[in-house]
């Protein structure tokens, strides 16, 4: 860890600095850049036992993650982030280069300045802020981070949470850092997201001549019809908590540039973002049916590829929500919005071990060109989160009890 360490600010309760150097690690998924181990040096600065737990091989590259923990009592209060990035795009459109750190104007730019590490650098902050003032700890608090949730998301927090679970480490609530907000620090928590199906649904017939359609079969006017089809059906009318699942075309693929060739194939993607009314197998079963009725006739030949990626889940009202939006509303002064949009991240996982809830910064620039955040928010997205560690364990450290059976209870 020589080269994190020579990038390791000397101030754990300073997020801007760490934010700044978690932006020079160029951590483009699949690589890490050293992210990782500016991160496991600062939490073994700050008295955390730390594991690396890497995941991979047989043909994908390996994945870093860690887990840290700070005590060793119950209730458990986990922060999961991550520190890949997305790639940088066109790099001729950004103002500053994405793994420079600029600050200019108050604002920080850099690939993952928004999404997500200013996020991870303050919960950093906050811990080392809540050992610096002395505060009690009356349980533990645990870091998940992962290098694989811009990627496919098969070795980052999926395996992790499977590692945890076999070995019995008990999470009791969870925290996600990503950026939540819309318009200002704190004015939205993600209780709960839609889960997400891919389909790419192929067409077959038969290649032929164009002057000869007589002789052949073509696949495209019948893709064009269950595109429209699709597109125009309402698969429900959403919930109070969710919005209506909407399906979306995604592409079409045909590799065709012969101009007098009719095409033996064809095929059609589309994603599904489907709310608790649908499980990912039922809604299969539905989207088939619905083809079956569009197509022209029932001796059609498809080709069905289906990935569902994640369930729909919504953490209940309770008390740890209710931490959490007060952690909110006594910084910033507003009193979060409860949202279950936006697309998936890694509470899917998480959500299989104990209630979990998404908060973080304003998401306007993550992904884009110039991403990038302000100083000040995350100043303030510390404070938060020191704020709800004192809160967390003052509502859920007890001497007595289980504390799981008070995390299902309150969630």
């Amino acid at each position: 860890m020589a080269g994190a360490s020579s990038r390791l600010p000397s101030d754990f309760t300073d997020p801007v600095a760490m934010t700044e150097a978690l932006i020079r690690c160029p951590s483009v998924t699949p690589a890490d850049g050293g992210a990782l181990d500016l991160v496991s040096s600062a939490l073994t600065g700050l008295g955390f036992e730390v594991e690396r737990l890497d995941f991979g091989g047989g043909g994908r590259p390996l994945i870093g993650n860690l887990y840290a923990r700070l005590g060793t009592a119950r209730p458990n209060l986990c922060f999961a982030g991550h520190t890949d990035v997305v790639p940088v795009g066109d790099l001729t459109r950004w103002t500053h280069g994405p793994f420079e750190a600029v600050t200019e104007d108050g604002q920080i730019f850099g690939r993952g300045a928004c999404d997500m590490k200013s996020a991870i650098a303050a919960f950093v902050a906050a811990v080392a802020r809540h050992r610096q003032a002395g505060a009690p700890l009356p349980g533990s608090i645990s870091l998940l981070i992962t290098g694989d949730e811009e990627g496919p998301s098969i070795d980052g927090t999926r395996a992790v949470v499977g590692a945890l679970s076999a070995r019995g480490e008990e999470i009791d609530h969870a925290l996600v850092g990503e950026p939540t907000s819309k318009d200002m620090v704190g004015d939205t928590i993600k209780i709960g997201r839609r889960g997400s199906v891919t389909v790419r649904l192929t067409v077959v017939g038969v290649q032929g001549h164009v002057a000869y359609p007589q002789d052949a079969d073509n696949p495209l006017p019948v893709l064009a019809r269950l595109a429209e089809g699709l597109s125009a059906h309402e698969l429900d009318r959403g919930l109070p908590a969710f919005d209506p699942s909407n399906l979306e075309i995604i592409d079409f693929h045909v590799g065709n540039d012969t101009t007098n060739l009719i095409p033996a194939k064809g095929r059609l993607t589309f994603n599904v973002r489907f709310n608790p009314l649908w499980t990912g197998e039922k809604l299969i079963g539905h989207l088939k049916r619905v083809v079956g009725e569009l197509l022209d006739r029932p001796d059609r030949t498809l080709e069905w590829d289906v990935h569902i990626s994640s369930e729909p889940f919504l953490t209940e009202k309770g008390a740890f929500t209710g931490v959490v939006a007060g952690a909110i509303e006594a910084v910033t002064g507003t009193k979060p919005h409860l949202s279950t949009g936006g697309g998936t991240s890694d509470a899917r996982f998480l959500k299989t071990i104990c209630p979990v809830l998404e908060a973080g910064l304003v998401g306007r620039t993550m992904h884009q060109v110039d991403e990038r955040v302000a100083v000040a928010d995350i100043e303030q997205l510390t404070q938060v989160y020191q704020s709800l560690i004192s809160a967390y364990f003052a509502k859920f450290a007890q001497s007595t009890g289980d504390a799981r059976g008070r995390s299902n209870a309150d969630g």
